[in-house]
Order: structure tokens, then C-alpha cells, then sequence
């Protein structure tokens, strides 16, 4: 059974109109008082016609997009046929092997990763590296997942590396690449091309059969392991870190973070048999934390991480929320290794960039009045992190929480660490994502379980509706479960602010 969300403060008259659906299939704002929809009768004037701003560059991505995309699927076989590194390398071989051609770093974990890569990459690129950058999935963009020094590939290159990889997949017709192995080409052409001094590289799902597997890093780490992609890479921790340790080498450092010790006992195993020297940052590598509040950064995280080359001392922390200081650390650690191998950069510089480290989707706030936030929390304890940043960083009065996730994630997970930090829930769906878990199951899932008060939308903008009608202004409204979800939320703002500018 749902329930409508009601605020723990009376709102103003204005704010409780209900909305009824007039007989033209318009809205019609009511106050109690019967009101009659009135249509003017006009001649139906033509549509502005769109024009497609890069036309070619719309092919470019529907051709992409035509090929096998597991990140859509909803049942995914984990073997060496569905994710091949042996087509994965036959891909390349016609492209020249343009992985070879750059130093890389590689990193994989189930929650971190991409804002340790986004860190190391500010810091390699302001210490005057250039710099490439490699993560997924997107936001808003697909050009988001390709970077050089923090500018995005450009929508005339993307269409000439798609134009070159075509002929290649013609040939390949009878063992056909995937969309992620197709992209992952593509990026490697790419900074082979601008010759980029590194590429810092994000594994997809996994790590053992990733597409991103066939590079040979100069050190690859592995960021905190928890349940997620349980039906491929398994349901135990100590399977899933074997899955994500695959990207181990022999004689490459490998650097991981203080976790679960079950986690750790699989990866030092994986290490071993590949002969890849492993560090615990945290434990082998001295590191520490702490939050803190000043006059001029207001809340933050603060880290301390020395090594027998580097000594990082008190360094602030860019990114809210506790995770992102061990992330952090993480990141430090992998420039240190980077800087006994002989990379050179300037360390000042490169620990000025990362205090301005920024990142779409992380605890990123999207609006103000009312206060907005977006995080692609996708497992339980993401979500957990999620809600201790908010905690810590963002003062508020109550929380509504919008939420939709994929089908095949931990939602009972979720849907515990939810319960235990939302006042309010709107279970919804992203519109584009077929993986999408139907808010009414999830509801009910949700009201059994623990009794709370909850609201279904069937779309962001609906449950948007519906959670401003809830709050007060010293309330907060948290967008959160996946990054199709919040790829909506911040499409939705973008576009009512280009509203109100106009």
C-alpha cells in the first residue's frame, strides 16, 4: 500500500493545490473550488523544425549503439565468450595495437573507482603530464567517458574514430564486438593518437575479462570491494575481489585499501599467483584521515599519506564524504608508485590539482531552492557512504529520497541502508534504462518490510513533483540508486534552468 508523503512542517495553501487532469488532456491547478478548463480553438501552427546540431555525429553514436551493449541487458552470461579478451586483442591488432603505444595506470573495485581516477588523473595533469582519462559510465554525454587533461573528445573526432573501427567490424562480422569493447578501441586510437604522456584507465564491470584487461599498467589498484553485479562477477566478497584482482600483473604494483578481511585474504592470493607485488594502503603504506571543519573550506576530510619517496601531509580532501579520503589516499599512493617509475611531474603542482577536483554525480548538488543533490550510489554500501557525506557535509531538516535502480542489483541492501537514512521515499524508473526495477515492486518490497511511508512516480519529473509539494525549505532531496536516474535528474534542472534564464 503507498501513501502520500506529507512534510513534518505545514507548507502555505499554495503549496498543497492538487493537480487534476483536465478533459483536453491538460493540467488544471485546483484549490478546492470547482474550475472548467478552457480551450481556445486555433489553427495548429507547424513545429519549429529541429536541426540536429551534429548529424553525423548522431550516426556515429546509433551505429555504437546498435552493437551488444551488457550494460542494457538484463541477464548476462559471465564467461569467455560473452566477455572476450581474445576478441578484445583481435580488435586492436587491426587497429594497430594502439594500447601499447602510451604508459596507462588501471583501476578497478566495485565502488571508488572512478573518483580515484578522476583525482590521480587532476594530479598528473596539473603536475604537467598529459594526461588521459578513461571511466564509464556517463551522465549526460558519451564523450564524458574519453578525456584529455579534462577536456572531452570532440563530436567531429568521435565520428572519425567510429568511422575507422567500421571497416574493422565488418571484418569481424562472425565474432562481432561489443559496444563497451568498440569504445574502449576507440579510446586507446584516441590517446595513442594525441600521444598523452599516461592514460589513467577504469575498468567496466569486472577485471579479469574486462575489455580495458589487455593493457600492461605502470600500477593498478583495486578500491573498496562490496556486493554489486552479484548474478555475473558472484555473491560472495571473496569472489567478487578475485573478479576485479584479475587486472593484476606480474611484477606491476598492485594497491588496494583497508576492507574486509576476507576481501583481502582473496586479493593477496590473486597477487601471489600473478607474482604482482600488493600493498595495503593503510596498513603496508602508512596513511591516515580525519574530518574537520574550517572558516574557509567549511566541513571537510583531511589525509596524510608517506611513503620512502613522498610524504603527503594534511592534505584537504576535494570530495565529500568519508569514502572519498580513503579514495583519495588511494590515489595518492598510485602517484607516489607512478613517481618511482620514473614518471616525472611537479609535486606541488599536482597536489594543487586536486583541490580542484569536481566530479558530475558524486554528492554533486543540482539545485539550490530546493536543495537538489545527485549521487550514482548503486549498492548498499554506496548508499551508506552516500547518506554519511550528507550527514557530515549538508545540513538539513528533513530528507526525501528519490530512488530507482537496475533490476539486477542488491536491493535488499539498498533498501535497508534506505530506510535507515530517508524520512521520505519516492521509489521511481529512469525512462531510458531497460535493466529499470519497477517502483511498485520496489514500494511494496519496501512498505513490507519496514512500514514506512512511501510515494510512487512513474518518471524523475513526476516524482520531483511530488516531493516539492513534501518539503519545506530546509529540507533536502536526494537523488540516488543509479546513474541512468540521475542522468534524468540532472537533464531535468539543466533544462528548467534554461527556462528560467529565458
Amino acid at each position: 500500500m503507498t501513501t502520500t508523503l506529507k512534510s513534518k512542517r505545514r507548507t502555505p495553501k499554495s503549496k498543497g493545490r492538487s493537480l487534476k487532469i483536465a478533459k483536453n488532456g491538460k493540467r488544471a491547478a485546483s484549490n478546492g473550488h470547482a474550475r472548467i478548463a478552457v480551450v481556445a480553438k486555433l489553427h495548429p501552427t507547424p513545429a519549429p523544425r529541429v536541426v540536429d546540431p551534429h548529424p553525423q555525429y548522431t550516426k556515429a553514436v546509433n551505429f555504437l549503439m546498435s552493437h551488444t551493449d551488457y550494460e542494457k541487458m538484463r541477464v548476462v552470461r559471465y564467461n569467455t565468450t560473452t566477455f572476450s579478451l581474445d576478441r578484445m586483442r583481435t580488435l586492436l591488432k587491426h587497429l594497430g595495437n594502439p594500447h601499447t603505444k602510451f604508459k596507462s595506470v588501471h583501476v578497478a573495485g566495485t565502488k571508488g573507482k572512478g573518483s580515484t581516477c578522476h583525482m590521480l588523473a587532476a594530479m598528473l595533469q596539473s603536475g604537467g603530464v598529459k594526461t588521459g582519462l578513461y571511466t564509464s559510465p556517463h551522465i549526460l554525454d558519451m564523450r564524458e567517458r574519453i578525456r584529455i587533461n579534462g577536456e572531452l573528445i570532440t563530436h567531429s573526432e568521435m565520428v572519425e574514430y567510429v568511422r575507422r573501427v567500421e571497416p574493422v567490424l565488418r571484418k569481424m562480422a562472425s565474432n562481432r564486438p561489443t559496444f563497451f569493447e568498440i569504445f574502449t578501441a576507440i579510446c586507446f586510437c584516441y590517446f595513442a593518437d594525441k600521444k598523452v604522456d599516461i592514460a589513467v584507465i577504469e575498468t567496466g564491470m569486472g577485471g579479469r575479462l574486462d575489455s580495458t584487461n589487455v593493457i600492461t599498467p605502470e600500477v593498478c589498484a583495486v578500491t573498496s570491494i562490496s556486493r554489486d553485479h552479484m548474478q555475473i562477477l558472484g555473491h560472495t566478497l571473496p569472489k567478487i575481489a578475485e573478479e576485479k584482482a584479475g587486472i593484476f600483473k606480474k611484477d606491476i604494483p598492485a594497491l588496494t585499501c583497508v576492507q574486509d578481511p576476507e576481501v583481502i585474504t582473496s586479493l593477496r592470493r590473486v597477487a601471489a599467483n600473478a607474482k604482482a607485488p600488493l600493498q595495503i594502503v593503510g596498513q603496508d603504506i602508512e596513511f591516515s584521515y580525519r574530518f574537520e571543519i574550517t572558516r574557509p573550506i567549511g566541513p571537510h576530510m583531511r589525509v596524510c599519506l608517506t611513503t620512502e619517496s613522498s610524504r603527503f601531509e594534511h592534505l584537504a580532501v576535494p570530495l565529500m564524504g568519508e569514502h572519498q579520503a580513503v579514495n583519495c589516499g588511494l590515489a595518492l599512493a598510485m602517484l607516489d608508485k607512478l613517481k618511482q617509475r620514473g614518471l616525472a611531474f611537479e609535486d606541488s603542482k599536482a597536489l594543487e590539482g586536486l583541490a580542484n577536483v569536481k566530479i558530475p554525480g558524486r554528492l554533486e548538488i543540482v539545485n539550490r531552492s530546493p536543495q537538489v543533490i545527485i549521487d550514482g550510489a548503486h549498492n548498499a554500501a554506496s548508499i551508506q557512504a552516500l547518506f554519511r557525506g550528507i550527514g557530515q557535509h549538508i545540513p538539513y531538516d528533513s530528507m526525501v529520497v528519490i530512488f530507482g535502480c537496475n533490476c539486477d542489483k542488491d536491493i535488499d541492501g539498498m533498501l535497508e541502508q534506505i530506510s535507515l537514512g530517508a524520512d521520505k521515499v519516492i521509489f521511481t524508473r529512469s525512462l531510458n534504462n531497460p535493466k529499470a526495477a519497477d517502483p511498485h515492486e520496489l514500494s511494496n518490497l519496501y512498505t513490507e518490510r519496514y512500514g514506512k511511508m512511501v510515494q510512487v512516480a512513474e518518471s524523475f519529473a513526476h516524482a520531483m513533483e511530488i516531493a516539492e509539494r513534501a518539503i519545506t525549505r530546509e529540507d533536502l532531496i536526494a537523488v540516488t540508486g543509479s546513474f541512468y536516474l540521475i542522468g534524468e535528474a540532472k537533464q531535468f534542472f539543466l533544462d528548467r534552468q534554461a527556462v528560467q534564464a529565458n
